[in-house]
C-alpha cells in the first residue's frame, strides 16, 4: 500500500472538493461562424448543395443547440452558400432560442405535421439538388427525408462533419484541458477511499460526486470500477465487487465541460503487487509511451497502433488481437464526443494533423486473471504530441505529486 491508495474517507475527501477555480470561456459565436464557413468549404469539395445536422454532438458543435437526438426531429440546415436555418418543433421554440448560439432563420412544426415535409420545403426553397447527411442522424430520419424530397440526391456528410470537428481549436484544447484535469483529481481522490471490503457501487457513487463538486456538466458521463478477476474485461462484469488485499483496481471514468469529454483510466493494486502484476503494468506503460513517442503530424494513424502493438509482442503478448494482448484498438479520437474520429486502429490511414485529440489505452487482457489499462489523452502540436494530463508514473505511485 503507498500512501496514496486508501487512509481517507468519501467524505472527507468530498469536504475538500469545490468548482474549479478559473474554468475555461465558453465557445463563441465567431468560432461557431468559423466552423460553418469551414463546412461549406468543405461541401463545396465534396460537391454537395446543403448539409443536414441532426441533434447531438455536432448540433452543439456548429449551433450551440446540446440536446439529444429523439424521435422528434431538431436539426439545422446548411445550404453551401448564406445562412442555417433550424428545424423545431413549434412548442420547442422557446427552449430552443435559449440555447442557439448561432444567428439562424427558425421554421417550426406541428405535431401532427411532418418535419420532414417541412425540411424538403427548406431544401425547395434553397434550390438544394443534393444533401449530405449526419451520419449520425437516425435512419428513421433519413428515410423521412428521402421520401420527402425525392429530387434530392443524398450523399453522406461524414467528411464534412468530421472533417470539422476532428481538428481542435485552442478554445476547445481549453474546454477538454479542465474536463480531464477535473477526472485526474477525481481519480487521484478516489484512490484514497479504497478499504477492504469497499464496492464497485459506493466507488462510482463517490467519483460521481466528485465530479460534481468540481464543476463538471452532469457528474460523470460514465464511470467502470472493476476490481480483482472483472479487470480482464475491459468494460467490465455486471454486478458489484467487493476489494480485497492483492486485487488489481482498473477506474475509467469521464466527465463533460461544456459538453468535452474526458476519459481517463488508471490501474493499481490495492496491497502489494505480484510480480506477475508488476510485469504486465510495467509492459503497458512501455507500450503507451512507445504510441506517445511515435506521433507525427503527418504520420497515418494505424501506425500508432502497430508501434503500441510492436511492444507487446515483443513481451509476448498477442500477436494482433490475441489474448493475452490487446483486444481492442490502441485509442480514439475524443471531444463532443467520448468516441469520435478518426481512430487508432489499423485500416485508418487519416494522417495525424495538428489539433487532433486521441486517447493512448493499449490495454493488455489475462483472460479470466486481471487486466490492465493506462489511459490518458494527448493533442497533436506541429512537432508531436503533447498530453492533456500526467500519465501515471508507476504501479507504486498512480500520481504525479501534485505543483
Amino acid at each position: 500500500m503507498t500512501n496514496q491508495i486508501g487512509g481517507s474517507t468519501a467524505a472527507t475527501e468530498l469536504a475538500a472538493l469545490a468548482p474549479w477555480p478559473s474554468p475555461a470561456p465558453a465557445i463563441t459565436a465567431a468560432e461557431r461562424a468559423e466552423r460553418m464557413a469551414r463546412a461549406q468549404a468543405l461541401m463545396d469539395e465534396i460537391g454537395v448543395e446543403a448539409l443536414i445536422v441532426g441533434a447531438g454532438p455536432s448540433l452543439r458543435y456548429f449551433a450551440g443547440v446540446g440536446w439529444n437526438a429523439t424521435e422528434r426531429l431538431v436539426a439545422m440546415i446548411l445550404p453551401r452558400m448564406g445562412g442555417p436555418t433550424m428545424i423545431c418543433p413549434r412548442f420547442e421554440l422557446g427552449s430552443l432560442e435559449a440555447s442557439l448560439g448561432i444567428e439562424a432563420q427558425i421554421v417550426l412544426w406541428e405535431e401532427h405535421e411532418s418535419p420532414y415535409q417541412l425540411a424538403a420545403r427548406v431544401l425547395n426553397g434553397l434550390g438544394a439538388k443534393s444533401l449530405a447527411i449526419d451520419p449520425a442522424l437516425p435512419f428513421f430520419a433519413y428515410d423521412g427525408l428521402r421520401l420527402a424530397a425525392p429530387g434530392v440526391a443524398m450523399a453522406n456528410g461524414a467528411p464534412i462533419i468530421d472533417g470539422c470537428r476532428m481538428i481542435k481549436s485552442p478554445a476547445e484544447l481549453a474546454l477538454m484541458s479542465q474536463a480531464k484535469a477535473t477526472t485526474l483529481e477525481v481519480h487521484r481522490r478516489a484512490a484514497r477511499i479504497l478499504k477492504s471490503g469497499i464496492t464497485t457501487t459506493a466507488v462510482r457513487r463517490f467519483i460521481d460526486q466528485a465530479h460534481r463538486a468540481l464543476g463538471a456538466d452532469d457528474g460523470s458521463s460514465f464511470c467502470a470500477v472493476q476490481f480483482g478477476v472483472a479487470s480482464a474485461y475491459p468494460h467490465g462484469l455486471p454486478g458489484e465487487q467487493k476489494l480485497e488485499p492483492g486485487d488489481i483496481v482498473l477506474i475509467d471514468t469521464g466527465c463533460r465541460v461544456q459538453g468535452y469529454n474526458s476519459d481517463i483510466t488508471r490501474t493499481y493494486v490495492f496491497g502489494t503487487p505480484s510480480a506477475e502484476q508488476r510485469r504486465v503494468w510495467d509492459t503497458e506503460k512501455k507500450a503507451q509511451a512507445a504510441a506517445f513517442a511515435a506521433v507525427k503530424p503527418g504520420v497515418p494513424c494505424e501506425e500508432i497502433d502497430a508501434v503500441a502493438r510492436r511492444v507487446l509482442e515483443a513481451a509476448g503478448f498477442g500477436p494482433d488481437y490475441a489474448l493475452p494482448g490487446l483486444p481492442h484498438r490502441t485509442g480514439h479520437g475524443i471531444g463532443l464526443s467520448i468516441h469520435e474520429a478518426p481512430y487508432l486502429v489499423r485500416g485508418d490511414k487519416t494522417p495525424l494533423q495538428s489539433g487532433m485529440c486521441f486517447s493512448n489505452e493499449p490495454m493488455i487482457v489475462l483472460p479470466e486473471t486481471f487486466g490492465v489499462r493506462l489511459e490518458d489523452h494527448f493533442y497533436i502540436t506541429e512537432t508531436g504530441a503533447a498530453w492533456f494530463t500526467e500519465p501515471q508514473p508507476s504501479l507504486d505511485e498512480p500520481f504525479a505529486p501534485k505543483n
